[in-house]
Parts: C-alpha cells; sequence; structure tokens
C-alpha cells in the first residue's frame, strides 16, 4: 500500500486524542531554567546571551512605546524555532505545518498591532491607506487596494511560514525515497542522493531558523507602523 506524501503532516493520535498540544508543549520542557547561583553554566550564559542579542537587534527598529512587546516577541521567536527544529527529527511532528496553527498565531497578533495603531494615533493609522499627494480620482480605488492588502498581511504570514516548511519536508521525504529506490540498483547514485538529502538536512536548519526570524520580524514591522 503507497502511502501519500502529505500523510507526514497529519496531526498523530493515541486512542483517538490529537497529540498536537503534546507537540506544541513538550519543547518548553527542553529550556534550561535559571538558578539562583551567581554565575551560570556554559548553556544557560548562551542561552541568556542569544535572547538578549535577539532582543536588542529586533527593537532596533522599533520606538519607545513597541518595546513593551519585546518579551512576547523573543517568546515566540524561541517557541517557533524549537518546534521547527525538533520536526526535522525523524519520527516526529512539525505543528508549524499545520496552516491552522499558524494563522492562529498569526490574526491575533497582526490584529492587536492594528487595534493599538487605532486607539493611540487613529489619524496616523488610517492614513496608511491613503499615501500622501494622491490624485483624487484614485482615491477610491489606492483605499480599496491597501485596505486588501492590510488584511491580507496575516495571511501571507500564516502562509509563509507553512509552505516553507511543507515544501521543506515534501523534498526531503522525496529524496530519502529515492535513495532508498536506487540503492540496490544503482549504489553510486544513491550514496550522491545521500549526499544531497545531508546538504538539503542543513538547508532546512537554516530554514527553521529564519523563517521562525522572519515571522517575529514582519509583526516587529507592523508594530512600528502603529506605535
Amino acid at each position: 500500500m503507497t502511502l501519500s506524501l502529505f500523510d507526514q503532516f497529519l496531526s498523530p493520535t493515541l486512542l483517538g486524542v490529537p497529540l498536537i498540544a503534546v507537540a506544541i508543549l513538550a519543547p518548553w520542557t527542553l529550556f534550561p531554567a535559571p538558578t539562583s547561583r551567581w554565575v551560570n553554566n556554559r548553556l544557560l550564559s548562551l542561552q541568556g546571551w542569544f535572547i538578549g542579542r535577539f532582543t536588542q537587534q529586533l527593537l532596533l527598529p522599533l520606538n519607545t512605546g513597541g518595546h513593551k512587546w519585546a518579551l512576547m516577541f523573543t517568546s515566540l521567536m524561541l517557541f517557533l524555532i524549537t518546534i521547527n527544529m525538533l520536526g526535522l527529527l525523524p519520527y516526529t511532528f512539525t505543528p508549524t505545518t499545520q496552516l491552522s496553527l499558524n494563522m492562529a498565531l498569526a490574526v491575533p497578533l497582526w490584529l492587536a498591532t492594528v487595534i493599538i495603531g487605532l486607539r493611540k494615533n487613529p489619524t496616523a493609522a488610517l492614513g496608511h491607506l491613503l499615501p500622501e499627494g494622491t490624485p483624487g480620482p484614485l482615491i477610491p480605488a489606492l483605499i480599496v487596494i491597501e485596505t486588501i492588502s492590510l488584511f491580507i498581511r496575516p495571511l501571507a504570514l500564516g502562509v509563509r511560514l507553512t509552505a516553507n516548511l511543507t515544501a521543506g519536508h515534501l523534498l526531503m521525504q522525496l529524496i530519502a525515497t529515492a535513495a532508498f529506490v536506487l540503492l540496490p540498483l544503482m549504489p553510486a547514485v544513491a550514496l550522491a542522493t545521500v549526499v544531497l538529502l545531508y546538504l538539503l538536512t542543513l538547508l532546512e536548519v537554516a530554514v527553521a531558523m529564519i523563517q521562525a526570524y522572519v515571522f517575529v520580524l514582519l509583526l516587529s514591522l507592523y508594530l512600528q507602523e502603529n506605535v
């Protein structure tokens, strides 16, 4: 029986109960907790340095009002990186390949940035829908276009993360299947395919980290327009 390539993206179940909640919550247990010691160990020091550098880099384009979101953005970044990286391990499940989960993250955060803009400075927030100096006949068309582009933002956030991870996992499975089939027929070609699979795995590790960073970075840019 030939299985579909997309079966790997089905949420695993145990006794009829979906295990996606476990896949989402379990990565948090992997982070070392801070200790009461004066001097941290190397792992805690490296983790603190990474979080500090990322937070500093993320807050550079933001105004002072956007710095309140630092904890949320950093936590979201670590969450996405962890579940993306764990999804590359064998016999695991990647929750971020589900569009429903990514949209559940993107829509509320995007909506929060829009509400903040309308609450603090409604004139500037609505002014983004109409560029300055627009000719009179083009005003209705531009307002419609900018409104559509505004509502497409959360969809673009969710689809970008889902599509990149799904495409990478599918390509890895196709190449791994090809290497398995070619091994008894053409060992040399199978070996070259395995090397290609190894390089693709390294690329997917980079994609898992980059896509998490891009997701949070775009949210910070949306926030910058409204604070």
